[in-house]
Protein backbone atom coordinates (compact mmCIF):
# COMPACT_ATOMS: atom_id res chain seq x y z
CA UNK A 1 0.00 0.00 0.00
CA UNK A 2 2.50 -6.25 -7.40
CA UNK A 3 4.89 -7.26 -4.75
CA UNK A 4 5.96 -5.38 -1.67
CA UNK A 5 9.02 -3.18 -2.15
CA UNK A 6 11.87 -5.73 -2.04
CA UNK A 7 14.49 -3.61 -0.34
CA UNK A 8 14.83 -0.42 1.66
CA UNK A 9 17.35 2.35 1.87
CA UNK A 10 17.47 5.16 4.39
CA UNK A 11 17.56 8.52 2.65
CA UNK A 12 17.75 11.91 4.37
CA UNK A 13 14.93 14.35 3.85
CA UNK A 14 15.73 18.04 4.35
CA UNK A 15 14.82 19.16 7.89
CA UNK A 16 13.34 15.74 8.56
CA UNK A 17 14.38 12.54 10.28
CA UNK A 18 15.70 9.66 8.20
CA UNK A 19 12.94 7.60 6.63
CA UNK A 20 12.64 4.35 4.73
CA UNK A 21 12.11 4.26 0.96
CA UNK A 22 12.23 1.43 -1.56
CA UNK A 23 15.25 1.37 -3.80
CA UNK A 24 13.18 0.97 -6.96
CA UNK A 25 11.02 4.03 -6.36
CA UNK A 26 11.79 7.14 -8.37
CA UNK A 27 9.42 9.80 -7.02
CA UNK A 28 9.58 12.01 -10.09
CA UNK A 29 7.28 10.86 -12.91
CA UNK A 30 9.07 10.40 -16.22
CA UNK A 31 6.11 11.42 -18.41
CA UNK A 32 5.61 14.72 -16.59
CA UNK A 33 7.18 17.86 -18.00
CA UNK A 34 7.68 20.79 -15.65
CA UNK A 35 7.50 24.10 -17.46
CA UNK A 36 8.38 27.54 -16.19
CA UNK A 37 6.46 28.65 -13.14
CA UNK A 38 5.82 25.11 -11.98
CA UNK A 39 3.10 24.37 -14.53
CA UNK A 40 2.71 20.69 -15.19
CA UNK A 41 1.93 18.97 -18.49
CA UNK A 42 0.62 15.43 -18.68
CA UNK A 43 2.00 13.26 -21.45
CA UNK A 44 2.16 9.66 -22.45
CA UNK A 45 -1.15 8.41 -21.01
CA UNK A 46 -4.45 7.83 -22.73
CA UNK A 47 -7.81 8.19 -21.04
CA UNK A 48 -9.42 4.85 -20.28
CA UNK A 49 -12.55 4.07 -22.26
CA UNK A 50 -15.49 2.80 -20.29
CA UNK A 51 -17.94 0.06 -21.15
CA UNK A 52 -20.43 -2.06 -19.23
CA UNK A 53 -17.75 -4.70 -18.73
CA UNK A 54 -15.74 -2.14 -16.71
CA UNK A 55 -18.24 -2.12 -13.84
CA UNK A 56 -17.06 -3.03 -10.35
CA UNK A 57 -18.85 -5.60 -8.15
CA UNK A 58 -21.51 -4.37 -5.72
CA UNK A 59 -20.45 -4.79 -2.09
CA UNK A 60 -21.29 -2.13 0.47
CA UNK A 61 -21.68 1.63 0.88
CA UNK A 62 -17.99 2.32 1.17
CA UNK A 63 -16.73 0.07 -1.61
CA UNK A 64 -19.10 1.44 -4.24
CA UNK A 65 -18.52 5.05 -3.17
CA UNK A 66 -14.75 4.94 -2.79
CA UNK A 67 -14.22 2.83 -5.92
CA UNK A 68 -15.88 3.94 -9.14
CA UNK A 69 -14.74 2.90 -12.63
CA UNK A 70 -12.76 5.54 -14.49
CA UNK A 71 -12.64 7.85 -11.48
CA UNK A 72 -10.24 8.55 -8.64
CA UNK A 73 -11.18 9.31 -5.03
CA UNK A 74 -8.90 10.52 -2.25
CA UNK A 75 -8.58 9.24 1.29
CA UNK A 76 -6.22 9.68 4.23
CA UNK A 77 -4.00 7.31 6.20
CA UNK A 78 -4.08 7.55 9.98
CA UNK A 79 -2.65 8.70 12.28
CA UNK A 80 -3.57 12.15 10.98
CA UNK A 81 -0.46 13.89 12.22
CA UNK A 82 3.21 14.39 11.40
CA UNK A 83 5.84 12.32 13.18
CA UNK A 84 9.44 11.34 12.50
CA UNK A 85 11.15 7.97 12.69
CA UNK A 86 12.25 8.65 16.26
CA UNK A 87 8.79 9.80 17.40
CA UNK A 88 5.60 7.99 18.31
CA UNK A 89 2.28 9.40 17.10
CA UNK A 90 0.52 11.36 19.84
CA UNK A 91 -2.99 10.75 18.41
CA UNK A 92 -3.70 14.39 19.23
CA UNK A 93 -7.23 15.36 18.13
CA UNK A 94 -7.46 12.08 16.19
CA UNK A 95 -11.24 11.78 16.48
CA UNK A 96 -11.76 15.46 15.66
CA UNK A 97 -9.56 15.08 12.61
CA UNK A 98 -11.46 12.00 11.49
CA UNK A 99 -14.69 13.99 11.66
CA UNK A 100 -13.01 16.86 9.82
CA UNK A 101 -11.88 14.48 7.05
CA UNK A 102 -15.49 13.40 6.54
CA UNK A 103 -16.79 16.98 6.60
CA UNK A 104 -14.20 18.08 4.02
CA UNK A 105 -15.16 15.33 1.59
CA UNK A 106 -12.36 12.79 1.83
CA UNK A 107 -13.74 9.42 0.82
CA UNK A 108 -12.00 7.04 3.25
CA UNK A 109 -9.81 6.72 6.33
CA UNK A 110 -7.22 3.93 6.29
CA UNK A 111 -5.55 2.24 9.24
CA UNK A 112 -2.55 -0.07 9.30
CA UNK A 113 -2.15 -3.36 11.16
CA UNK A 114 1.17 -3.14 13.03
CA UNK A 115 1.12 -5.51 16.02
CA UNK A 116 4.68 -4.73 17.19
CA UNK A 117 7.03 -1.77 17.04
CA UNK A 118 10.07 -3.07 15.15
CA UNK A 119 12.67 -0.24 15.29
CA UNK A 120 14.72 -1.76 12.46
CA UNK A 121 11.78 -1.26 10.13
CA UNK A 122 11.87 2.49 10.69
CA UNK A 123 8.16 3.13 11.18
CA UNK A 124 6.02 2.92 14.30
CA UNK A 125 2.89 3.01 12.18
CA UNK A 126 -0.63 2.70 13.52
CA UNK A 127 -0.27 2.11 17.29
CA UNK A 128 -3.91 1.32 18.06
CA UNK A 129 -5.42 -2.03 17.19
CA UNK A 130 -7.07 -1.31 13.84
CA UNK A 131 -10.39 -3.04 14.53
CA UNK A 132 -10.79 -1.36 17.92
CA UNK A 133 -9.92 1.99 16.37
CA UNK A 134 -12.37 1.47 13.49
CA UNK A 135 -15.09 0.75 16.02
CA UNK A 136 -14.40 4.11 17.62
CA UNK A 137 -14.31 5.88 14.24
CA UNK A 138 -17.62 4.26 13.30
CA UNK A 139 -19.28 6.00 16.24
CA UNK A 140 -18.07 9.52 15.34
CA UNK A 141 -18.54 9.43 11.54
CA UNK A 142 -21.47 8.75 9.26
CA UNK A 143 -20.44 8.50 5.61
CA UNK A 144 -16.67 8.17 5.19
CA UNK A 145 -15.28 4.74 4.26
CA UNK A 146 -13.36 2.94 7.02
CA UNK A 147 -10.56 0.67 5.88
CA UNK A 148 -7.59 -1.36 7.01
CA UNK A 149 -4.62 -1.35 4.66
CA UNK A 150 -3.96 -4.01 5.55
CA UNK A 151 -4.74 -6.74 8.09
CA UNK A 152 -1.86 -9.24 8.29
CA UNK A 153 -3.85 -12.44 7.90
CA UNK A 154 -1.16 -15.01 8.78
CA UNK A 155 -0.80 -13.34 12.22
CA UNK A 156 -4.54 -13.38 13.03
CA UNK A 157 -7.01 -16.23 13.15
CA UNK A 158 -9.50 -15.75 10.32
CA UNK A 159 -12.47 -16.25 12.68
CA UNK A 160 -11.34 -13.23 14.70
CA UNK A 161 -10.78 -11.17 11.54
CA UNK A 162 -14.23 -12.10 10.19
CA UNK A 163 -15.92 -11.30 13.50
CA UNK A 164 -14.11 -7.98 13.91
CA UNK A 165 -14.66 -6.84 10.33
CA UNK A 166 -18.37 -7.72 10.39
CA UNK A 167 -18.72 -5.89 13.72
CA UNK A 168 -17.17 -2.73 12.27
CA UNK A 169 -19.36 -3.09 9.19
CA UNK A 170 -22.49 -3.27 11.34
CA UNK A 171 -21.44 -0.38 13.61
CA UNK A 172 -20.68 1.79 10.56
CA UNK A 173 -23.72 0.71 8.52
CA UNK A 174 -21.76 -0.90 5.71
CA UNK A 175 -18.57 1.19 5.58
CA UNK A 176 -15.95 -1.51 6.19
CA UNK A 177 -13.14 -1.99 3.64
CA UNK A 178 -10.83 -4.88 4.48
CA UNK A 179 -7.36 -4.80 3.00
CA UNK A 180 -5.50 -8.07 3.55
CA UNK A 181 -1.78 -8.83 3.43
CA UNK A 182 0.67 -11.63 4.10
CA UNK A 183 2.98 -9.44 6.20
CA UNK A 184 6.53 -8.27 5.56
CA UNK A 185 8.09 -8.08 9.03
CA UNK A 186 9.78 -11.41 9.79
CA UNK A 187 10.44 -10.39 13.42
CA UNK A 188 6.72 -10.50 14.25
CA UNK A 189 6.20 -14.15 13.36
CA UNK A 190 8.24 -15.80 16.15
CA UNK A 191 6.50 -13.57 18.70
CA UNK A 192 3.20 -15.18 17.72
CA UNK A 193 4.58 -18.68 17.11
CA UNK A 194 3.62 -18.26 13.46
CA UNK A 195 5.43 -19.83 10.52
CA UNK A 196 6.91 -17.11 8.33
CA UNK A 197 7.72 -19.50 5.51
CA UNK A 198 4.18 -20.89 5.58
CA UNK A 199 2.41 -17.54 5.37
CA UNK A 200 1.48 -17.99 1.70
CA UNK A 201 -0.75 -21.04 2.33
CA UNK A 202 -2.11 -19.56 5.56
CA UNK A 203 -3.07 -16.39 3.68
CA UNK A 204 -5.08 -18.33 1.09
CA UNK A 205 -6.76 -20.40 3.78
CA UNK A 206 -7.70 -17.23 5.69
CA UNK A 207 -9.35 -15.73 2.61
CA UNK A 208 -11.48 -18.85 2.13
CA UNK A 209 -12.34 -19.08 5.83
CA UNK A 210 -13.40 -15.43 6.11
CA UNK A 211 -15.59 -15.65 3.03
CA UNK A 212 -17.19 -18.84 4.36
CA UNK A 213 -18.33 -16.99 7.49
CA UNK A 214 -20.48 -14.68 5.36
CA UNK A 215 -22.81 -17.64 4.72
CA UNK A 216 -25.47 -18.78 7.19
CA UNK A 217 -24.26 -21.75 9.27
CA UNK A 218 -21.18 -22.15 7.08
CA UNK A 219 -19.37 -25.36 6.26
CA UNK A 220 -15.64 -25.10 5.70
CA UNK A 221 -12.61 -27.22 6.46
CA UNK A 222 -9.13 -25.83 6.11
CA UNK A 223 -5.71 -25.40 7.63
CA UNK A 224 -6.94 -23.21 10.50
CA UNK A 225 -10.16 -24.91 11.50
CA UNK A 226 -13.43 -26.57 10.55
CA UNK A 227 -16.86 -24.94 10.37
CA UNK A 228 -19.34 -27.77 10.76
CA UNK A 229 -22.54 -26.10 9.54
CA UNK A 230 -24.20 -26.36 12.97
CA UNK A 231 -23.09 -22.98 14.31
CA UNK A 232 -23.07 -19.51 12.83
CA UNK A 233 -20.84 -16.43 12.85
CA UNK A 234 -22.66 -13.26 13.89
CA UNK A 235 -23.05 -10.47 13.06
CA UNK A 236 -23.24 -10.77 9.29
CA UNK A 237 -21.95 -7.90 7.13
CA UNK A 238 -24.67 -5.34 6.38
CA UNK A 239 -24.76 -6.19 2.67
CA UNK A 240 -23.96 -9.87 3.19
CA UNK A 241 -20.24 -9.68 2.48
CA UNK A 242 -17.18 -7.50 2.99
CA UNK A 243 -14.74 -6.68 0.16
CA UNK A 244 -11.26 -8.15 0.56
CA UNK A 245 -8.58 -6.01 -1.07
CA UNK A 246 -5.30 -7.84 -1.57
CA UNK A 247 -2.17 -5.83 -0.80
CA UNK A 248 0.87 -6.29 -2.99
CA UNK A 249 1.56 -9.83 -4.09
CA UNK A 250 0.73 -11.48 -0.72
CA UNK A 251 3.08 -14.33 -1.69
CA UNK A 252 0.64 -15.43 -4.41
CA UNK A 253 0.75 -15.55 -8.19
CA UNK A 254 -0.53 -12.51 -10.06
CA UNK A 255 -3.31 -14.64 -11.55
CA UNK A 256 -4.47 -15.83 -8.11
CA UNK A 257 -4.51 -12.29 -6.74
CA UNK A 258 -6.56 -10.97 -9.66
CA UNK A 259 -9.05 -13.82 -9.43
CA UNK A 260 -9.47 -13.95 -5.64
CA UNK A 261 -9.25 -10.35 -4.47
CA UNK A 262 -12.04 -7.79 -4.68
CA UNK A 263 -9.50 -5.13 -5.58
CA UNK A 264 -5.80 -4.45 -5.33
CA UNK A 265 -3.78 -2.20 -3.02
CA UNK A 266 -0.39 -1.44 -4.54
CA UNK A 267 2.59 0.83 -3.95
CA UNK A 268 3.89 4.01 -5.63
CA UNK A 269 6.15 3.38 -8.59
CA UNK A 270 7.58 5.32 -11.49
CA UNK A 271 4.53 6.12 -13.61
CA UNK A 272 5.68 4.11 -16.61
CA UNK A 273 6.14 1.05 -14.39
CA UNK A 274 2.89 1.73 -12.51
CA UNK A 275 0.90 1.95 -15.71
CA UNK A 276 2.36 -1.34 -16.96
CA UNK A 277 1.64 -3.02 -13.62
CA UNK A 278 -1.99 -1.85 -13.55
CA UNK A 279 -2.49 -2.90 -17.16
CA UNK A 280 -1.17 -6.38 -16.35
CA UNK A 281 -3.39 -6.64 -13.28
CA UNK A 282 -6.51 -5.75 -15.23
CA UNK A 283 -5.61 -8.18 -17.99
CA UNK A 284 -5.50 -10.92 -15.34
CA UNK A 285 -8.83 -9.71 -13.95
CA UNK A 286 -10.45 -9.84 -17.38
CA UNK A 287 -9.11 -13.34 -17.93
CA UNK A 288 -10.56 -14.69 -14.69
CA UNK A 289 -13.56 -12.52 -13.71
CA UNK A 290 -16.82 -11.18 -15.09
CA UNK A 291 -16.28 -7.64 -13.79
CA UNK A 292 -13.45 -5.18 -13.42
CA UNK A 293 -11.85 -4.56 -10.02
CA UNK A 294 -10.46 -1.38 -8.46
CA UNK A 295 -6.85 -0.39 -7.86
CA UNK A 296 -5.65 1.87 -5.06
CA UNK A 297 -2.26 3.10 -3.87
CA UNK A 298 -0.76 5.18 -1.09
CA UNK A 299 1.18 8.43 -1.53
CA UNK A 300 3.21 10.34 1.05
CA UNK A 301 2.81 14.10 0.69
CA UNK A 302 4.13 17.28 2.24
CA UNK A 303 1.64 19.85 0.98
CA UNK A 304 3.25 23.28 0.62
CA UNK A 305 1.41 26.47 1.54
CA UNK A 306 1.86 27.94 -1.97
CA UNK A 307 -0.01 26.07 -4.69
CA UNK A 308 2.50 26.71 -7.48
CA UNK A 309 5.63 25.44 -5.70
CA UNK A 310 7.56 22.85 -7.69
CA UNK A 311 7.93 19.31 -6.32
CA UNK A 312 10.86 17.70 -4.58
CA UNK A 313 11.06 14.01 -3.69
CA UNK A 314 10.36 12.58 -0.28
CA UNK A 315 10.11 8.90 0.62
CA UNK A 316 7.28 7.33 -1.40
CA UNK A 317 5.94 10.68 -2.54
CA UNK A 318 6.39 14.42 -2.95
CA UNK A 319 6.70 17.71 -1.19
CA UNK A 320 4.88 20.08 -3.55
CA UNK A 321 2.22 22.68 -4.01
CA UNK A 322 -1.34 21.62 -4.69
CA UNK A 323 -1.07 22.39 -8.43
CA UNK A 324 1.50 19.64 -8.92
CA UNK A 325 -0.27 17.20 -6.60
CA UNK A 326 -3.59 17.74 -8.38
CA UNK A 327 -2.05 17.05 -11.78
CA UNK A 328 -0.11 14.05 -10.51
CA UNK A 329 -3.36 12.58 -9.16
CA UNK A 330 -4.99 13.21 -12.53
CA UNK A 331 -2.15 11.27 -14.11
CA UNK A 332 -2.75 8.36 -11.74
CA UNK A 333 -6.45 8.47 -12.59
CA UNK A 334 -5.61 8.23 -16.29
CA UNK A 335 -3.52 5.13 -15.54
CA UNK A 336 -6.48 3.44 -13.92
CA UNK A 337 -5.89 4.13 -10.22
CA UNK A 338 -9.29 4.43 -8.50
CA UNK A 339 -8.25 5.62 -5.06
CA UNK A 340 -5.20 7.26 -3.51
CA UNK A 341 -4.67 7.22 0.25
CA UNK A 342 -2.58 10.23 1.24
CA UNK A 343 -0.18 9.94 4.16
CA UNK A 344 0.60 13.23 5.95
CA UNK A 345 3.29 11.78 8.20
CA UNK A 346 6.02 14.03 6.72
CA UNK A 347 3.89 17.15 6.38
CA UNK A 348 5.49 20.35 7.69
CA UNK A 349 2.42 22.54 8.07
CA UNK A 350 -0.44 22.22 10.51
CA UNK A 351 -2.34 19.02 9.70
CA UNK A 352 -5.83 20.48 9.85
CA UNK A 353 -4.83 23.44 7.70
CA UNK A 354 -3.28 21.00 5.23
CA UNK A 355 -6.46 18.90 5.13
CA UNK A 356 -8.41 22.07 4.37
CA UNK A 357 -5.91 23.04 1.63
CA UNK A 358 -6.30 19.66 -0.06
CA UNK A 359 -10.07 19.90 0.22
CA UNK A 360 -10.10 23.37 -1.33
CA UNK A 361 -7.54 22.93 -4.10
CA UNK A 362 -7.63 19.22 -5.03
CA UNK A 363 -10.83 17.40 -4.03
CA UNK A 364 -13.17 19.45 -6.29
CA UNK A 365 -11.25 18.14 -9.34
CA UNK A 366 -12.16 14.55 -8.44
CA UNK A 367 -15.77 14.97 -7.34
Amino acid sequence: MADAPPAYIFAPIPQRAIVAAPIAFDPFPLPLVLAQGGALVLAGHKARRMSKSDEFPVFNRAYNTVFQPGRLSIGLITPLEAYTTEEFPTLERHLERAKLAEALGFSALWLRDVPFHVPAFGDVGQMLDPFVYLGALATVTNTIGLGIASAVLPLRHPAHVAKSAASVDMLSNGRMLLGVASGDRPEEYPALAADYEGRSARFRDSIDYIRATFDDFPKYEGQQGRLNGHMDMLPKPVSGRIPLLITGGAQQTHEWGAANGDGWITYPRRPDAQEQTITAYRENVRATCDTDKPVMQSLYVDVMDKSTLSPRPIALGYAAGTDFLRDHLKQLQAMGVNHVALNLRYNFDDIEETMQRIADDILPHFA
